[in-house]
């Protein structure tokens, strides 16, 4: 791995212009999030409308935001899809494109046994130079990933941690318990960040971080540092804001939240539609309470 892969790292959305992505918004973006708080950033994941870029766009993303943000940012790119041949496509792509590490998603929509899973993880990793981290999201995919499953596959030497988006925290401790030295956890739920660092988890990939990176930051190392009062202030003060920008489906919320303060995210693509009138002004009045701060890094 060249660079670090941090505790808080901003799973980043891709702004979009009537002629694809805006690769001069993005990397705008990219500086300024890295300016105030993250340690690093994952790119066409989720968030980031990968399911809505063709694997050229993805590529390209990736490269423009290494160019961007220079050779010592922590960069690690969504590179996987439900299909295993079209993601080996992907992974090996990654290297060449300046990434340091690889975000490879459950399967969706045609929901694989685990030992398919265990197959179709490792056949990726191993396609790779780079480290693997693992995205274990059900209430997208539909599938969750099992401990025992993440277990096995902690075991290789190129995964190295694993996105958490399932909210079980009997499963979040099971593999916590169970992982060899070294395997991470990051949260995959901005609101489930601090228990989950204080349970050993490592850190968050995050949602709210676009806005609030500082403060993500701060919740953070207090809960890793043992200081859970002040991580359970921070976590109450912060959650209205992590959940208003799940009012309407992830990116919706957070690319109408950066357009209000001035930082340009365009629109989500089709079949993503920018949030309704109610969703606007909710997230406007949630917005007011805050001090954003990402602006002054733009």
């Amino acid at each position: 791995m060249t660079n670090e892969i941090g505790r808080v790292l901003t799973a980043m959305v891709t702004p979009f212009n009537d002629d694809g992505v805006d690769e001069e918004a993005l990397g705008r973006l990219a500086r300024a999030l890295l300016a105030s708080g993250s340690d690093g950033l994952v790119i066409t994941g989720t968030t980031g409308e990968a399911p809505s870029l063709s694997m050229e766009e993805q590529v390209a993303v990736w490269r423009a935001v290494r160019a961007a943000v220079g050779p010592d940012a922590g960069l690690v790119a969504g590179a996987s899809t439900n299909s295993t041949g079209e993601s080996l496509e992907l992974v090996t792509q990654g290297a060449d494109a300046g990434m340091d590490a690889l975000m490879l998603t459950v399967p969706y929509y045609n929901k694989p046994p685990q030992e398919g899973l265990v197959r179709h993880f490792t056949t990726l990793a191993e396609a790779t130079p780079l480290p693997c981290i693992l995205y274990n999201v059900p209430s997208r995919t539909s599938l969750n990933m099992a401990a025992e499953t993440t277990l096995r596959l902690a075991e290789s030497p190129n995964i190295v941690g694993v996105k958490e988006a399932s909210g079980d925290f009997a499963q979040i401790a099971a593999i916590l318990e169970g992982a060899p030295e070294g395997f991470r956890m990051w949260s995959g739920n901005d609101g489930d960040t601090a228990q989950l660092v204080a349970m050993g988890g490592y850190g968050v990939i995050s949602v709210a971080s676009h806005l609030i990176g500082d403060q993500i930051h701060q919740m953070v190392a207090a809960a890793a540092d043992g200081r859970q009062d002040d991580a359970q202030a921070l976590h109450e003060r912060l959650l209205p804001l992590m959940d208003i920008l799940f009012i309407e489906s992830n990116p919706i919320p957070v690319k109408f939240a950066l357009n209000e303060v001035g930082v340009t995210a365009g629109e989500p693509r089709l079949p993503l539609l920018p949030p309704s009138e109610a969703s606007q002004a909710a997230i406007r009045a949630e917005l007011a309470k805050h001090r954003i701060d990402v602006t002054a890094a733009v």
